[in-house]
């Protein structure tokens, strides 16, 4: 049993200290990456995922050779896009186009991470006054029509 004087808030969340009697591990173990946060079934499907491109390309490949940031960012928008006009499995693998396009966006950050990028994303632009200037639109726009018909919703055919 830990001396409970030596567990702080720094050391132990505040929820652990106020209902349970706590070991060292404890303590330490809930100050690093919390890995129970991350939804097993989605990293199940993500694993067959890397396997299908392991098979195909060869296992972590884009660590050795490198990948163009180009190519996972449209891999990234084609499974998206595919799946937001309703087609809901990359007839490819059979896999959710969500799974696809997390794995293409797990590469790239991996690749990132590990210096294996080329970035060939057009020049860097200062999209702030833009990005405000949509704000604007979009705030007017609720303005003008504070409410608006139902949205539209996919029947389960």
């Amino acid at each position: 049993m830990i001396d409970e004087d030596v567990l702080t808030e720094t050391t132990c969340p505040l929820e652990m200290l106020n209902t349970k009697n706590t070991n060292p591990k404890d303590a330490i173990g809930t100050r690093k990456a919390p890995m129970s946060t991350v939804p097993a079934n989605v990293l199940k499907e993500v694993g067959v995922g890397m396997m299908e491109g392991s098979r195909k390309y060869g296992r972590h490949n884009y660590r050795v050779a490198g990948i163009r940031a180009s190519v996972y960012y449209d891999a990234t928008q084609r499974h998206m896009m595919d799946w937001w006009e309703g087609e809901d499995l990359d007839p490819d693998s059979g896999l959710s186009h969500i799974t696809k396009g997390i794995c293409s966006l797990i590469v790239l950050r991996d690749a990132m991470l590990n210096d294996k990028m080329t970035d060939d994303r057009p020049p860097s632009t200062d999209i702030s006054e833009l990005r405000n200037t949509m704000q604007n639109a979009v705030d007017d726009i609720f303005r003008k029509y504070p409410t608006s018909p139902p949205a539209y919703v996919r029947s389960n055919e």
